[in-house]
């Protein structure tokens, strides 16, 4: 089944889009696909997340800079901070686009999807709209005073009248019963034979951890871990500082900074001869995961042997911060994506450990997850759907018992269940 071909048919036919299913089943190929054939016909396409990260992933940028939100969290904050009245030049931009989307979808509060419907309504948009993800993966992230409502709780979510696309088949791996135990702590469902299947992973660690990757909750422990295990490897310490371009002068320094955090771009990377590496992009020879091990570095390039024994040669890779501007286009004014500034810097960062947040989309060998970090809904489940190996899976000891570990929302159990 192409599903390519049937999201393009649904959106072509003026439905908008659920696309939706488990981690590592294709979401992100099929995604980039359609957006692909959408700018290949000349339309243009919005390429919106809820965070900078989810955003940088598909080259796109965050909900609230496309749809001039400012730091508004709901409709109440948007007429507070005078931002409720839509500006003639985004009403513009909304109006000339042919399809929008919306990835992690399940990060999406239902106050932040009510000011996007409000957005489209004040800019009368006559496009289709694309949403892409898994409420049973990470949940919206909000204030400690605020009660967790997700985009499909808005008022608003009904009137989109959204057909659903649900993706089944997990490309990341083909061990069977690691799948159904993936679908079954994807749901939040624990019994014996579950705690039993859970218990076979937990094993002593190795001696020898430069093989392993841990993935933690906090990024104070993988920064602590990672900096542990480089200090231990022979040889001597290479930087390699990130490249700035400002293609427009007046930005701000803040503007940068987030931007390179939400990328996963490393300013300064440290690296020895060595150490292994994870790829924090897709390529032609290379996939957002996967794991190598650096065998040399010059001036220009860091020379990388992945686990085939091909040694690529790694050069830095661009990657740029986009925003729509209108422009005269033969005697026509249209909007045109430009890049406000652009960094270089090598797809690659340490791999002796991982936030399981920073390790969104990617396939993992040799993984080893600290269990107790585990502290919201549907992380465990995020974190073990990373492994593309389960037979060199490790799962540290949990101090408390799994079905404190696997559990989803309620809320979204109750969609989910009722085939929405």
């Amino acid at each position: 089944m192409n599903y390519v071909d049937i999201t393009l048919e649904k959106l072509h036919t003026k439905s908008n889009v659920f696309l939706t299913g488990g981690a590592g089943v294709g979401k992100t190929t099929i995604t980039n696909a359609v957006i692909a054939a959408y700018e290949e016909e000349g339309k243009k396409v919005a390429k919106l997340a809820s965070t900078g990260m989810a955003a940088t992933l598909i080259g796109g940028q965050t909900l609230h800079s496309f749809f001039d939100l400012g730091i508004s969290a709901s409709i109440d904050e948007l007429q507070r901070d005078k931002k409720f009245e839509i500006k003639k030049k985004v009403k513009k931009l909304i109006g000339s686009m042919s399809l929008i989307v919306i990835d992690e979808i399940s990060m999406v509060s239902a106050s932040l999807f009510e000011m996007i419907a409000l957005r489209l309504e004040q800019a009368e948009y006559k496009g289709r709209i694309l949403i892409v993800g898994d409420f049973l993966q990470l949940p919206p992230v909000v204030k400690a005073y605020e009660e967790l409502a997700f985009a499909f709780e808005s008022v608003a979510w009904s009137e989109f009248a959204f057909e659903k696309i649900e993706l089944t088949h997990i490309y990341r791996t083909d061990d069977v019963r690691f799948i159904e135990l993936l679908k079954d702590v994807r749901f939040g469902y624990v019994d014996e034979d579950i705690h039993n299947h859970l218990n076979e992973y937990i094993k002593p660690l190795p001696y020898e951890l430069t093989h392993s990757t841990f993935l933690f909750g906090k990024n104070i422990s993988a920064n602590y871990h990672n900096r542990v295990q480089l200090d231990s490897l022979e040889g001597e310490l290479v930087i390699k500082e990130a490249q700035l371009i400002k293609h427009i002068q007046s930005v701000d320094e803040r503007e940068i900074e987030r931007f390179v955090n939400d990328a996963r771009i490393e300013q300064e990377l440290e690296l020895k001869v060595g150490a292994p590496v994870l790829f924090t992009r897709n390529a032609w020879n290379y996939f957002n995961g996967e794991r190598g091990e650096i065998v040399n570095i010059d001036t220009n390039y860091v020379y990388v042997r992945k686990s085939d024994g091909k040694v690529i040669k790694l050069e830095p890779l661009a990657q740029s911060k986009t925003e729509w501007k209108e422009k005269s286009v033969n005697g026509k004014q249209e909007y045109i994506e430009e890049s406000r500034f652009t960094i270089y810097q090598y797809p690659i960062k340490l791999a002796f450990a991982i936030t399981i947040h920073k390790s969104q989309g990617m396939s993992i060998e040799n993984l080893i997850i600290q269990t107790n970090e585990i502290f919201a809904p549907s992380q465990f489940y995020v974190a073990l759907s990373r492994s593309a190996n389960p037979k060199q899976l490790i799962l540290i000891a949990p101090s408390r018992q799994w079905y404190e570990l696997i559990y989803a929302n309620e809320k979204v159990m109750h969609f989910v269940r009722r085939g929405a």
